[in-house]
């Protein structure tokens, strides 16, 4: 059998991400002993083995128009489905907004102990779209003015995109910078590849 996700476990909890163009990627977010899934894809056996012998919390939902398998999945698990969170109840996260538009609406989440940062949409480690020497890559929407809410994670070591396999590294707060910076300027790049990846979701 083809597998269809790659899954990941981190000292935090795991993500699983889609084999597919642009990389859905889901994560599982453990603290004493309770997990909470974060825009998940119910892709086969991973929701199973991201939750583990933990207990399920809640499904976090950080995109309006994200909602994957979340609510099913909240309700299968019988946890709360949290859509655009201004908080998560008896969890070690904060939540902030990262855009609040009519048509777009995400929020993020950031973990300080651990120095995890969830982003849905704004940015993204999909190879095809991430700016040269960062990894990192500014939804296509947003090059012209990217998210300054994610300004102030400098100290992130951990980014869990809700496109692209995440990243791990002490410097991912100044590659982050980096790539909101760069946004404007890596735009023609970033426009001559869209075809391409259209093709390939088609594929």
């Amino acid at each position: 059998m083809t597998a269809t996700s790659k899954f990941e476990q981190h000292e935090f909890g795991s993500s699983w991400t889609q084999i597919e163009s642009m990389g859905r990627c889901s994560h599982a977010l453990v603290h004493d002993g309770r997990v909470w899934l974060v825009d998940p894809v119910d892709s086969e056996g991973d929701v199973d083995r991201a939750i583990g012998d933990n207990e399920p919390a809640g499904v976090i939902q950080l995109l309006d128009r994200h909602d994957r398998d979340s609510a099913a999945l909240a309700e299968r698990l019988s946890v709360p489905h949290l859509n655009l969170p201004t908080a998560v109840p008896e969890s070690p996260f904060t939540t902030f907004s990262v855009i609040d538009r009519r048509i777009w609406r995400e929020v993020g989440l950031w973990w300080a102990e651990r120095k995890v940062l969830v982003v849905a949409e704004a940015i993204m480690t999909t190879a095809a779209l991430a700016i040269a020497g960062t990894g990192i890559g500014v939804h296509p929407g947003l090059r012209l003015i990217p998210p300054g809410a994610l300004r102030p994670y400098t100290e992130v070591h951990h980014l869990l995109p809700g496109h692209g396999e995440p990243l791990h590294a002490p410097d991912l707060g100044e590659r982050i910078q980096t790539a909101l910076d760069k946004s404007r300027s890596d735009l023609p790049r970033t426009i001559a590849r869209i075809p391409r990846l259209i093709k390939d979701a088609r594929g």
